[in-house]
């Protein structure tokens, strides 16, 4: 089995094609793990939800996908983000804010257990520091934790009673051995890394190895839709830059 790990999709639907184009070159997938966010931000949310439920999906609630249907406020929102919230709202079908209501805060797939932010806080919480990878793998009942939110791909090992964080390097195979760890495979529709490609990982269990990769896409259309939607242009001009 193949699964395709993708995180913070938001709205951006020309993203997701080309990840799911190339993950499909890569030998291809047999599932698809979405770690949250699925919208948000982009101009094209519900076709991205369509497309993602177009597979065998296992799938966690992130905050702006609770957000875009009323069932947590935007106050902790910037006002790019809050803005982003409310005309994402409008563009929603029934079966679209029925699906993101009924989207778990944390999953089980395998010996992974997938969730948004951190198993502390699952929709809030930013996993970037070592109290809150500490506080996660106290709570981690398996040996791996996929988690997004931050837009930044790592690895974080645990080390007897430390955490040692690290890069997800592209394109490395990484063996999952016995050391617990918890797997951040960067944003597909928005990095914030400082590279504005796509990020995207593949779990081989056949192999037990993780790959992360990284795809570009026409970045121009999607800014395009984004400006004649009236999104606000610093979210329009960030995705050229990656952060």
């Amino acid at each position: 089995m193949r699964a395709l790990i993708v995180a913070d999709v938001h709205s951006n639907l020309e993203a997701l094609e080309a990840v799911m184009t190339d993950a499909s070159q890569r030998e291809g997938f047999d599932t698809v793990w979405s770690l949250g966010d699925v919208v948000g931000y982009g101009p094209d949310p519900g076709p991205c939800i369509d497309l993602l439920r177009s597979h065998d999906l296992v799938c966690v609630a992130g905050n702006h996908d609770f957000a875009a249907i009323g069932k947590i406020g935007t106050d902790e929102f910037n006002p790019f983000a809050a803005a982003a919230a409310r005309w994402t709202a409008s563009q929603l079908k029934s079966g679209h804010v029925s699906y993101l209501a009924n989207l778990a805060k944390v999953e089980r797939c395998e010996n992974f257990i997938l969730v948004h932010g951190s198993l502390r806080d699952p929709i809030w919480e930013y996993l970037v520091g070592q109290l809150a990878a500490l506080d996660s793998f106290s709570r981690l009942e398996s040996s791996y934790c996929l988690v997004g939110h931050s837009h930044m791909p790592f690895l974080c090992v645990e080390m007897d009673s430390d955490v040692d964080f690290r890069s997800f390097v592209e394109g490395k195979s990484t063996a999952l051995g016995p050391n617990r760890m918890i797997i951040n495979p960067g944003s597909v529709g928005q990095p914030r890394d400082g590279d504005p490609r796509s990020s995207y990982a593949i779990y081989d269990n056949y192999t037990g190895t993780i790959v992360r990769y990284r795809v570009t896409y026409d970045i121009s259309v999607t800014q395009e839709k984004m400006r004649r939607a009236g999104m606000p242009n610093y979210l329009v001009q960030r995705l050229s830059k990656g952060q």
